[in-house]
């Protein structure tokens, strides 16, 4: 065809075409990703795409996501508050609910304030962001959530990938920051892939010798972690000397939203610079009050951690028994680490014919050559359950595990 012939489609549809040629590529690769829809409440079975089906695939650690009394409370203070919170905290989007919620997320993780982002990537994003700019260094974890690493790039601060949990290239690195107005260390406490746990003791003795801040993200390990469910920094009795937590709503806790922790000064200033804080709607009022009504049933019932975390040891330990690959995780996230992104995708379908839901989890949110089955334990889950799981891979998978 002739340059400027009409070929039928219209200016959009030919400024736009290269999309379809990178979708075909995605799903050549294996790499394409599409929805499934769940019907009914999040919880340990679940109805997907018409199917019920165990659920391994939820981040809703104490299965609170479908608890009747965060329901209750969200219904009671729905009447009172409406629904929208129409503009940013900053103008007119700050609640009562909003205050009474930040303050009890202090009290609950021991820290002299706190601030409720409308997500827990807002969090991140925003509280890195904040804190480094031009001039400034920040180090980041090579296995640090995308949310971590998109602040440290909208920082406009240097950026340095250290490999995943070594604190000796840490140390070399650190050393020869000398030159930088601040630096800054940041690390998911709890990796969500892996499952395993971040070199925290190692991290604040680093920070200290080298006057660097340090950003602690426990969003898979808030509820979970710790003797009051804190997480990791509880775990390793480090609370004290970490600069900022950031935490989530949306996991353990079973609702919506996020927060960021540590000094009031701290604090004062991520509600003054935050862009993901400064520029964004508060969330409705009415979500601080499941948020609420989770932190009263995550002190309460603190053997729904316990109970969790001794079902995810003793899965892992028959895992590897069997020959699995569930890498260094020493949580809730077990993982099945099978390397090909392919074979990924296959072992998830053949396990969802099986009635389960586990799924595969491939590049980008892995390394390539680390593709993975992703298994999340929840409360939720019962004995009877994780026996059908080992029953499956068992079943269906006998020769799989010991390759991997």
């Amino acid at each position: 065809m002739n340059r400027g012939e009409y070929d039928g489609r219209s200016p959009v549809e030919k400024r736009l075409a290269w999309i379809n040629d990178e979708l075909t590529c995605l799903e050549n690769k294996k790499l394409r990703r599409r929805l499934s829809v769940r019907e009914g409440p999040q919880s340990a079975r679940c109805w997907v795409d018409g199917r019920e089906l165990i659920n391994f695939g939820s981040n809703d650690y104490l299965a609170l996501a479908g608890d009747p009394r965060l329901a209750e409370a969200v219904a009671e203070s729905l009447q009172r508050e409406g629904w929208g919170s129409g503009a940013s905290p900053l103008v007119t989007g700050h609640a009562a609910l909003h205050e009474r919620l930040a303050c009890r997320i202090a009290e609950f993780e021991g820290a002299e304030a706190a601030l409720v982002f409308s997500s827990g990537f807002a969090a991140n994003a925003g509280a890195v962001a904040a804190l480094v700019g031009p001039g400034d260094v920040v180090y980041g974890d090579e296995k640090n959530h995308a949310s971590l690493w998109d602040g440290c790039r909208l920082s406009r601060a240097d950026v340095r990938a250290y490999p995943h949990g070594d604190a000796d290239r840490l140390t070399a690195l650190l050393a020869k920051s000398h030159h930088y107005r601040r630096r800054l260390v940041v690390t998911d406490g709890l990796f969500s892939m892996d499952g395993d746990l971040a070199p925290l003791p190692a991290l604040v003795d680093l920070a200290e010798r080298y006057d660097a801040m340090l950003l602690v993200d426990e969003a898979h390990a808030t509820g979970v972690f710790g003797d009051r469910g804190r997480g990791v920094c509880e775990h390793f009795g480090v609370e004290d000397r970490v600069d900022v937590r950031i935490g989530t709503l949306s996991k353990a806790l079973g609702g919506v939203g996020g927060f960021a922790i540590g000094r009031r000064s701290l604090v004062e200033w991520l509600r003054n610079r935050a862009r993901s804080y400064v520029f964004s709607t508060a969330l409705p009022a009415v979500t601080a009050a499941a948020a609420w009504a989770a932190l009263d049933i995550v002190e309460r019932e603190p053997d729904r951690r316990r109970q969790l975390l001794d079902r995810a040891r003793r899965l892992r330990e028959s895992l590897q028994a069997a020959g699995w690959n569930t890498s260094a995780s020493a949580s809730q996230i077990v993982p099945i680490v099978v390397g090909d992104p392919d074979r990924a995708v296959r072992l998830s379908a053949a396990l969802q014919e099986a009635g389960l839901l586990v799924p595969a989890i491939r590049p980008p949110t892995v390394p390539d050559g680390q593709s993975l089955l992703r298994i999340s334990l929840t409360a939720g889950h019962t004995e009877a359950m994780i026996e059908t799981l080992r029953a499956a891979l068992k079943k269906c998978l006998p020769s799989q595990g010991r390759e991997a």
